[in-house]
């Protein structure tokens, strides 16, 4: 095949995407109201860090996606890998007893880089059908055991696991579960979030530690004790709840009370996995805990294709693949293990090996997290929190009572728009801006991030006080 040669950029009429987009496509987290009067921002071109709207605007994405562009965008060498596998195999059939190169490739290699005994890959299309997954696999080992009463799911307050139906329920996310949608409820339960910086008043680290594990025995002898719980699910760093860092000490001492009560302990690793704190998982290198089933998307790809894999151990597949049992595992997708988007996955964890992306993250991510941290001297800067590439900042009303402005303000919103027009790009979560750039960032980067952040932030301020709603 020909080497794939970056492409003349197709020219958009900005006003028609906009209104093709308002009529037809509705999106993710659509907010009605404003999206009747505003529509969406059309982004037609993407290089490196950078993406360019229909208009023609330039902007550094801080987002990296949505938590996902690790290597960065417009790589030649994975289009080429992307073309080459379509034009090879574009697509096999994954079901019982068929299975294609890539797919087999990828889940060795994903056995080779996953901590301890996690061997075995069950692939699906993205973070929300990889946690879905993780779900049925869990009644389903607990049934295999003939544990069939183990069924509880325990989550987190403020935590995200995707937007499937078990996915939307395991998550805790209170403004994604509006009262317009269903939830499991009967089965899945959240616990208080470890977010130290709103802790009960006069608590230091440790207290709060003890406080967060008494809660979990305490929910596990209230849903009638261990015979009764199946799995708990933890994100290692909190990512759409807020980059909520753990204090020490916390996830080791909920991963000893799984071990203790015979509970799988599972880490969703969508956002920490391939790079983002600076290993390929950090549950084992970062926190120092080896999970039953961890699962991936986002950085596996760097977005490229949309994949998804769930990770376990041989633990649970020696109880599944017991002899003489007969048992079929019916569940899968479709495109489990599509050989493209496997391909991809391929190209980019040789990517990520050969330009050392690991090491840059551990350069420059302590960079950025220091000049991040100087923001924290603005009158309506919070904190500033987060581990490498993975950073937010939260806005306050009161930096002395840590009161927040009123979520209608949506002040995340105000100072994201105020950093688009400086040509950057953040993630608004209400109080918040989210930032998880591409592995491949430079200290200018960084440079360029706080700087214009700090200028939008001033500017916000400037409109607030303007409104009346800010003093001095």
């Amino acid at each position: 095949m020909n080497a794939i040669n970056k492409p003349t950029v197709k020219q958009y009429d900005y006003d028609k995407i906009r209104q093709q987009d308002k009529a037809h496509f509705l999106h993710p987290w659509q907010v009605f109201d404003v999206f009747r009067e505003e529509g969406a921002l059309p982004i037609v071109e993407g290089s490196g860090n950078y993406i360019v709207d229909a208009d023609g605007k330039r902007y550094f994405d801080a987002v990296g996606g949505l938590w996902c562009n690790n290597i960065g965008l417009g790589r030649v060498e994975m289009a080429e890998a992307i073309a080459q596998q379509a034009l090879q195999l574009s697509y096999a059939n994954p079901f019982v007893d068929m299975t294609n190169a890539p797919a087999a490739e990828l889940a060795a290699k994903l056995a080779e880089l996953a901590p301890g005994s996690i061997n075995h890959v069950f692939f699906s299309c993205g973070g929300s059908t990889s946690v879905d997954t993780a779900f049925r696999l869990i009644h389903y080992y607990q049934n295999c055991r003939g544990k069939h009463d183990k069924k509880h799911i325990i989550s987190r307050i403020n935590a995200y696991h995707g937007s499937t139906y078990a996915a939307m329920s395991i998550g805790g996310k209170p403004g994604d579960h509006p009262p317009e949608f269903d939830f499991i409820k009967d089965t899945i339960h959240h616990l208080s979030y470890p977010n130290f910086y709103r802790a009960p008043e006069g608590m230091d680290e440790q207290q709060f530690v003890d406080h967060l594990v008494q809660e979990f025995e305490h929910k596990i002898a209230e849903l009638g004790g261990a015979d009764k719980v199946a799995a708990f699910f933890a994100e290692p760093v909190m990512g759409a709840g807020g980059v909520i860092v753990a204090p020490e000490g916390y996830l080791k001492r909920m991963h000893q009370i799984c071990k203790d009560n015979d509970i799988l302990y599972v880490s969703d690793e969508v956002v920490t996995a391939f790079g983002r704190l600076g290993h390929w998982f950090a549950s084992k290198e970062r926190f120092d805990i080896q999970p039953d089933i961890i699962i991936s998307a986002k950085g596996l790809t760097s977005g490229y294709q949309p994949l998804g894999a769930t990770l376990f151990s041989d633990e649970i597949f020696a109880v599944l693949d017991a002899e003489g049992s007969d048992r079929c595992f019916a569940h899968g997708f479709t495109y489990s293990g599509h050989p493209v988007a496997c391909a991809a996955a391929l190209k980019n964890i040789e990517i990520m090996e050969r330009e050392q992306l690991l090491d840059n993250v551990k350069q420059v991510g302590p960079y950025f997290e220091q000049q991040l941290k100087t923001l924290e001297d603005l009158p309506i800067v919070g904190q500033v929190r987060g581990i490498n590439f993975m950073q937010c900042v939260e806005y306050v009303a009161d930096k002395n009572t840590k009161a927040l402005f009123p979520e209608a303000l949506d002040i995340g919103k105000r100072v994201s728009n105020h950093a688009d027009a400086r040509g950057l790009i953040t993630r608004a979560i209400v109080h918040l801006n989210v930032m998880s750039p591409s592995l491949t960032m430079t200290t200018e980067d960084v440079d360029f991030i706080v700087s214009t952040l700090r200028e939008s932030i001033e500017a916000t301020m400037a409109d607030l006080r303007a409104e009346g709603l800010l003093d001095g």
